[in-house]
């Protein structure tokens, strides 16, 4: 039996040996772009068009993911209001920024559910007509956008996240996927770097995206990190669903702190430095290059403005550098 146990382990061994030695090419040429939520920007006290301009502007960006997040888009059945994200996007055309469009149940930033409060008490079998309508009429509404790229279709649609989702299944995401082509776009399906194996997501759209977490904590086990977890592991999962590096990113890679708990205000820069600084930054991109992603989105841009707020803009300048 003890005999059986080291072969088991000594095999497991060499397997991450292997996993972790072999040798990897890094996509240098990696599109850097980076996801806003304006929402997110005002629970840090900002003016989200002060945090826009200043991602397009004064960083550069050309590449950016924005959310019509459901509950803002239609918060009345029935009634649509594009004023924001309309104010976005032509800023994005003027800058000849490119725009990936989050659209689904689930879409980026807390609370990730965002339908509106008025489908609550709706069967399926009307919840979910409604919302494919909503997503095509997303779509047809920037179809037209020179700056408009991309359409991505829920957020890790198979992750369980929150009261207010409800369950999805394949069928369902084919029927979101095929109402979002009314814009004639691209179509990026995202998952859990860490938490999936990407099963049924990996082949439901034009491009495939991961979430890339290095750092971070839960009530367990504190702060932990992945830097153990080898990028060939990304690589055998697109191996393993039938995708190579093509039409392939990294939709959100951590360039915030994952804090223990607490709010960004609430939380000291010393506390939040454990988790995000400009090394681990540096360090979590040079990670992404190995996965041979041909872009990543960083994950992080409007807490990088209340850092240089606090007085601590080293993130900030150091973002001004890379996208540069």
């Amino acid at each position: 039996m003890f005999k059986k146990l080291l072969i088991t382990l000594g095999t497991i061994l060499i397997i991450y040996a292997v996993f972790y030695f072999y040798p990897t090419s890094k996509n240098n040429n990696m599109i850097i772009g980076v996801s806003f939520d304006s929402g997110y920007a005002e629970y840090l006290g900002l003016d989200p068009k002060v945090v826009f301009d200043k991602i397009i502007k004064d960083w550069n960006f050309k590449y950016l993911r924005l959310s019509a997040h459901w509950d803002a888009v239609m918060p009345e059945n029935g009634e649509y209001n594009f004023k924001e994200l309309d104010y976005y996007f032509n800023l994005a055309e003027k800058n000849n920024v490119k725009v990936v469009l989050a659209v689904g149940q689930k879409t980026p930033r807390w609370p990730e559910c965002h339908a509106p409060a008025w489908t609550k008490n709706l069967s399926d079998t009307y919840y979910f007509p409604v919302l494919n309508n909503y997503i095509k009429t997303v779509a047809e509404h920037f179809k037209n956008s020179s700056a408009l790229e991309m359409m991505q279709v829920e957020n890790e649609p198979f992750l369980a996240f929150g009261e207010k989702c409800r369950p999805m299944t394949s069928e369902r995401l084919d029927a979101e996927v095929a109402a979002a082509r009314t814009g004639n776009k691209p179509i990026l399906v995202t998952d859990s770097g860490e938490l999936s194996f990407w099963r049924k997501t990996a082949q439901a759209g034009d491009w495939f995206g991961t979430t890339l977490y290095r750092v971070v904590w839960n009530k367990y086990l504190g702060y932990f990190t992945y830097d153990w977890l080898p990028a060939n592991y990304y690589r055998l999962k697109l191996w393993l669903n039938g995708r190579g590096n093509d039409n392939f990113m990294v939709a959100e890679l951590q360039a915030e702190p994952w804090l223990p708990g607490t709010g960004v205000p609430d939380t000291t820069l010393v506390e939040q430095s454990k988790s995000m600084s400009v090394s681990r930054l540096q360090k979590n991109i040079t990670y992404a290059r190995s996965l041979g992603a041909k872009r990543a989105y960083l994950w992080g841009a409007e807490w990088w403005v209340w850092a240089q707020n606090q007085g601590a803009g080293d993130m900030s300048d150091y973002i001004k550098e890379l996208s540069k």
